[in-house]
Order: C-alpha cells, then sequence, then structure tokens
C-alpha cells in the first residue's frame, strides 16, 4: 500500500459532540499519513467539520458522489454502500446510526472483497437511555460479526455490548491533551462577568434531551444568589432550558453562550462542573474538568463514579435533592473545591491523557491495515 490511507468515516451525524471531538482529533493527528471521507446519516448534521485542521485531507461526499447512510433497509441499498467501501483502505463507523453501513459489510462481504471495518460505540440517545430497544439489539448482534473490533470508551459500555451484543468489545478510554487545560483560562466566556463571591457551577454539553439540562437548573436554583450556572453548548433543547429557568426565578443567574471550541482555552471559568445527564458513558466534558483541577457533582451515570478521583466520587449521586446537596457542598467550601480539584487533575494526568489514547488507536488501526502506522 502506498500513498495516505484512504479511511471511511460512517457517523450517526458529525455534529460536534464527544464522539466527534475525539474522531476529529484522530484526524488531525494523522495528517498527511491519510485521506479522510465523511459521511453522516444526518446529511444536515456536519457541525464537526470545523474542528478538522485546515491542512488535513478531508472530504464530505454529497448524495451524488456516495450512497446515503440512513433509509430503509435492503439488499440494493446495502449492495450500494458495499461497493462504495471497496475504494477505501479502512471504514471506521460510529454509533446506532451508522450501523447499516455495519450491516451492508456483514452481508456483503462473503461475497466481495470489502476493507476492515472498526466500529466505535459511545452512548446512547434519551430512547435506549435506561433499556436499549430489543430490535437495535438484535440487529447489532447480526451486523457486527464481521467487524474487525467494536471499540468502547467505558467500562459500563464494554459490559453492555457482552451482555446484550454478544460482542467482545475493545476498551478504549477517552484521552486529552492533559497539560492544555492546566495552564490558566485564556478565552472570555461570552456574557459572563464574575462579581466579587461568585461561584460558577458550568457544564458543557449539547443541548438534548438526553442531557437532562432542565433537571440541572432546578437543581442549581435553591442555592444562593452568588452561584451562577453556565452551559456551553447549542442544541433544540435551548427554549426549553430556558423557560424551566423562568419558572426557577433563575434567569439572571442563567447563562448560556452557546457552542465554544477549544475548551482548554475557557473551562479554567467553572469552579465545580455539574451534569444531570439520563445516559452518559464516559463523558470527555469531566475529563476535560478534571484535568483543569475542578471538583466534579454528577447524577451516577455511566463510568462518571469510576472516572473522578476517589475523593470527589461522594459528589456522584443518585436524584436532584442528592445532587443540590453535592452542589452546595461544593459551593459552601473553597478549600473543598480546591482539594478535589488537585486530585482530580492528578488522576486525569495518569488515566486519561491523549498520549495512551492515541496509542491504542494506533496499534488498534495498525493491526487492521497490517502493520501501517497512522501516527508519528
Amino acid at each position: 500500500m502506498t500513498g495516505p490511507v484512504r479511511i471511511l468515516h460512517l457517523h450517526s451525524s458529525f455534529s460536534l459532540g464527544g464522539k466527534e471531538a475525539r474522531a476529529t482529533r484522530l484526524m488531525n493527528l494523522m495528517g498527511a499519513r491519510a485521506r479522510h471521507y465523511v459521511l453522516s446519516a444526518v446529511p444536515d448534521a456536519m457541525g464537526a467539520r470545523d474542528a478538522v485542521a485546515p491542512d488535513i485531507d478531508v472530504a464530505y461526499p454529497d448524495a451524488a458522489a456516495a450512497p446515503p447512510l440512513h433509509g430503509k433497509p435492503g439488499a440494493r441499498r446495502y449492495l450500494a454502500l458495499a461497493r462504495y467501501m471497496q475504494g477505501f483502505d479502512l471504514v471506521l463507523s460510529y454509533n446506532w446510526g451508522a450501523m447499516d453501513g455495519v450491516m451492508a459489510h456483514r452481508m456483503l462481504s462473503p461475497f466481495m472483497e470489502l476493507p476492515p471495518l472498526i466500529h466505535h460505540e459511545d452512548g446512547f440517545n434519551e430512547d435506549e437511555s435506561v433499556r436499549r430497544n430489543w430490535k437495535r439489539n438484535g440487529f447489532r448482534r447480526l451486523a457486527l460479526p464481521t467487524a474487525r473490533a467494536l471499540v468502547v470508551p467505558s467500562e459500563q459500555l464494554q459490559r453492555i455490548a457482552c451482555d446484550e451484543w454478544g460482542a467482545s468489545p475493545t476498551l478504549i478510554r477517552n484521552g486529552i491533551d492533559v497539560a492544555a487545560y492546566r495552564r490558566p483560562p485564556t478565552l472570555a466566556i461570552p456574557g459572563l462577568e464574575r462579581r466579587p463571591g461568585d461561584v460558577i457551577v458550568g457544564t458543557a454539553a449539547g443541548l438534548r434531551a438526553v442531557k437532562n439540562l432542565p433537571e440541572l437548573v432546578r437543581a442549581v436554583a435553591p442555592l444562593p444568589p452568588h452561584v451562577r450556572l453556565v452551559i456551553v453548548g447549542e442544541g433544540p433543547e435551548r427554549d426549553g432550558i430556558a423557560k424551566v429557568a423562568a419558572e426557577c426565578g433563575m434567569t439572571d443567574r442563567l447563562l448560556m453562550p452557546g457552542f465554544m471550541a477549544a475548551s482548554h482555552r475557557w473551562i479554567g471559568h467553572f469552579d465545580v462542573l455539574a451534569l444531570s445527564s439520563r445516559s452518559e458513558q464516559a463523558p470527555i466534558a469531566v475529563i476535560e474538568a478534571m484535568a483543569a483541577a475542578i471538583p466534579v457533582a454528577s447524577l451516577a451515570v455511566g463510568d462518571v463514579a469510576a472516572m473522578v478521583a476517589d475523593e470527589n466520587a461522594p459528589m456522584i449521586v443518585d436524584g436532584r435533592a442528592a445532587l443540590t446537596a453535592a452542589l452546595r457542598q461544593l459551593v459552601d467550601d473553597a478549600a473543598l473545591r480546591q482539594r478535589l480539584g488537585t486530585a482530580n487533575a492528578a488522576r486525569a494526568a495518569s488515566l486519561f491523557d491523549e498520549a495512551r489514547m492515541v496509542a491504542a488507536y494506533g496499534a488498534l488501526y495498525g493491526k487492521a491495515l497490517d502493520g501501517r502506522s497512522l501516527f508519528g
């Protein structure tokens, strides 16, 4: 094989979230070693394009150039997807929305020479946050056997894949450039002017129902007036969050500045990171906060309790009342915030540094490419 490796990325959507942040970071680190083609099952959801470095060779084929990733299952459509895959050296698929591509690979690989496919699962939307859809579980069981590997970022998802999909997943924890988060913030959060005595409770998330952000507003509302809530992100739930804030008398204490890139430049404005999601696996926002020496208060979802430092684990709780109590404890005790933040920073450096993640993906992808290296 000569020249750049041709990689086809099949995304459930390409709006910038946790999986897209990781995928684009890996694309950027591949540099000139790879040429990328990105298909999204939601063609208009392409916001992560801005996270791809300008010097990366990447294309976003339209409907005239590539078969649709989303549509009614059928042999003709799967054949078209499989034929398209033949033009690539490696196929990387992501989440349920890309599962038709995985099924096309499964059905046609006995009859066609297809490149290796590696599937990535990062979690679920609100419709599967408590219990997986049995039809989707069955589909996954049928589709995954010809995937070279199934990658998951959390121990909880690893158990689900084993128990419900009959798979043997590879656990690769999400990682970030921990050193970049040790520096003080260099970018202002629009609209945030810290007053003397203010304590900033913040979160970074897509404004989607599964993130349960109205519940976070309700959890912060009973706290004293000097506690302000900052929700960084964009999405369809913005008006609903604002409505709940008005009902709780929180309008003047809530700031929603929209999506902000380069979180290492601004997350340090938070005094506490808070999560209220119905479903998470290994949220990158938690890792970012830990690396920036910020304590975390969260509902007990996914691997969050196991991710944070032992000292921080009591702040990972069940229910809104307990979340309010954990936030109150952190708000009232600056020394506690500093102690938990310091412990989190040490844990982030030991478990979640980007170098570990890149080495693991490099080994996995390289094995599929017969030893060819994608990272320096």
